[in-house]
């Protein structure tokens, strides 16, 4: 029906938010009819899928959005320009953690976990930590870094024996430029909600950001007190500012990082200049695919180094 409509009249852009295994069927609909999309992560349930969609967006020449929030916020988006503009030196070590612990409960309870989509393998895909969660941190490790991960050595927990899914894990990782780095995730850390930090250390610096303090980013020298730098000052880069909407000292939280995601997918509809660090796209929901299939495969192989595909 939406097709029938004028072009000025129909609806610009589709944000799917379903569980995963809707995800492919509902995009692939959607592009090869010639709409925009924003997409929840994961993008699909598999790799294989992945790329489907990547060759059917090569032929829609539609935009693209995959939302991995947390890249929205200001001071995520201050941290990426601080590293490319040098100011820790050169990278030497990524490191990210994500604890929740709302599965705890659910996964020592058999009838809870039954009715638990993300515990479905058919309605999940092959992984619930790493796929939910830990993509996030994969993701954010090269958005902000703007390094690529080549390769992963996994440890996941699945608690019990008849549980198909990971909702633990810790994962090595080998970056460009041999940087060394680690990704710890779980959703049976008992107590936690969100606990999502992110550090990037340099041979000059560090820098540290907490999700459940986002207007907080952490600048560690050698020699010198902590640094805390925060939004909507004149320090921070032109795509930080243009992602803060208040003054210094209002928090902004997640809807706010979502907002800005949107508002970088609607400059692309409009054909508006843009900034490339202003949504993940298509190809971040590919290398994420990837990265989720690659660890769980370093896992059930013995705990090996699995390259991730380029």
């Amino acid at each position: 029906e939406e097709l029938k409509l004028p072009l000025a009249e129909r609806m610009q852009v589709v944000s799917i938010l379903t569980p995963n295994f809707l995800h492919f069927p509902m995009a692939k609909k959607l592009l090869e009819n010639g709409f925009n999309v924003i997409c929840e992560k994961p993008m699909t349930t598999s790799y294989e899928e992945a790329k489907v969609l990547q060759e059917t967006l090569k032929l829609a020449n539609t935009v693209f959005a995959v939302t991995y929030t947390y890249t929205g916020y200001p001071m995520i988006r201050q941290m990426r320009q601080m590293i490319t503009d040098g100011v820790i030196g050169k990278v030497q070590k990524i490191d990210a953690q994500y604890y929740q612990g709302w599965i705890n409960p659910i996964i020592h309870d058999k009838e809870k976990r039954a009715t638990t989509w993300r515990l479905d393998p058919k309605k999940s895909g092959i992984s619930c930590c790493i796929g939910d969660i830990g993509t996030h941190a994969f993701d954010m490790l090269e958005y902000v870094t703007q390094l690529k991960i080549k390769s992963v050595l996994a440890d996941l927990n699945y608690v019990y024996s008849d549980n198909k899914m990971d909702v633990d894990g810790t994962v090595l990782l080998r970056a460009e430029n041999d940087i060394k780095g680690v990704i710890c995730t779980s959703q049976i850390a008992t107590g936690e909600e969100n606990n999502f930090i992110v550090k990037v250390y340099g041979d000059k610096a560090g820098l540290k950001w907490e999700q459940e303090n986002p207007n907080y980013l952490c600048l560690m020298e050698d020699g010198h007190p902590l640094r805390v730098l925060k939004p909507g000052h004149s320090y921070n880069s032109k795509l930080s500012l243009d992602g803060t909407k208040l003054p210094p000292g209002h928090p902004e939280g997640i809807f706010d990082s979502m907002g800005n995601i949107y508002k970088g997918v609607a400059k692309a509809i409009n054909k508006e200049p843009y900034d490339h660090g202003e949504f993940p796209t298509m190809i971040d929901g590919v290398r994420g695919m990837n990265f989720i299939e690659k660890t769980v495969e370093s896992h059930l192989k013995g705990n090996i180094w699995v390259n991730i595909d380029e």
